[in-house]
């Protein structure tokens, strides 16, 4: 018999964190001579600019002196909600020669580790989880997607409440969408002073962008079918 597996409604920490890198536009990379902030133009974000190897691929290089670096990134809601910073990540490691903030060529890191902060606290990454998860088909599209349905739909995220279990409080003073993954989409409710995030899973996963506005139909005809109404106050 089959073991019983739970279909997974969030990403994984090694998840998010590929997702983080794919859709960065800067980073910062801290070594002995200081902080440069490096920004990453162009396909792949800032996983483009780090090849990151296993402890001791680079051990050649650590004749040349210390090359201890830490290469950090901030991910930021793409919506105008309120608290806007989401996570940081921390990769740390050595690098096989002095860091160049000039250079246009990719950084060869040794890794040492890897740890993801937000508001659960901090998670720390293998570079084996990293380099064996499959990258979010939707990590380089959600923002776009995202202030689309804000500035082109935003009738319909009212309407994704109905969704939302327990019903949210007549105090709501604002809901926008803050994320969105493979596995569903995620709204905060801000409250005069404070805010929650509520997760809307997907029927079922993500599997390439084509696969995606089928879902987010799929959430939003479920809430047309909603037995009761949610909405802001006018």
């Amino acid at each position: 018999m089959r073991p019983f597996r739970v279909r997974s409604t969030t990403p994984t920490a090694a998840e998010r964190v590929r997702s983080i890198l794919a859709a960065a536009h800067s980073m910062t990379v801290v070594t002995d001579e200081g902080r440069h902030e490096v920004y990453c133009a162009g396909e792949g974000g800032a996983a483009g600019r780090i090849h990151l190897h296993e402890p001791g691929d680079l051990g050649h290089a650590r004749r040349t002196g210390p090359l201890s670096a830490r290469l950090e990134l901030t991910d930021i809601a793409p919506t105008p909600v309120r608290e806007r910073i989401r996570a940081r990540v921390t990769l740390a490691g050595l690098l096989s020669a002095p860091y160049d903030p000039g250079s246009t060529e990719s950084t060869c890191m040794e890794f040492a580790g890897a740890w993801i902060e937000d508001g659960q606290g901090r998670t720390d990454i293998s570079l084996d989880a990293l380099q064996e998860t499959e990258l979010d088909p939707l990590a380089t599209r959600e923002a776009g997607m995202l202030n689309h349905l804000v500035d082109s739909h935003k009738d319909l995220v009212p309407l994704l409440l109905r969704l939302v279990r327990p019903q949210v409080k007549s105090s709501l003073s604002r809901v926008l969408p803050v994320a969105l993954d493979r596995y569903g989409l995620t709204l905060r409710l801000e409250y005069p002073a404070t805010h929650q995030d509520v997760r809307l899973p997907f029927p079922r996963p993500v599997k390439d962008i084509e696969h995606a506005g089928p879902q987010i139909h799929a959430l939003l005809s479920a809430a047309r079918r909603s037995s009761h109404s949610s909405r802001l106050p006018v």
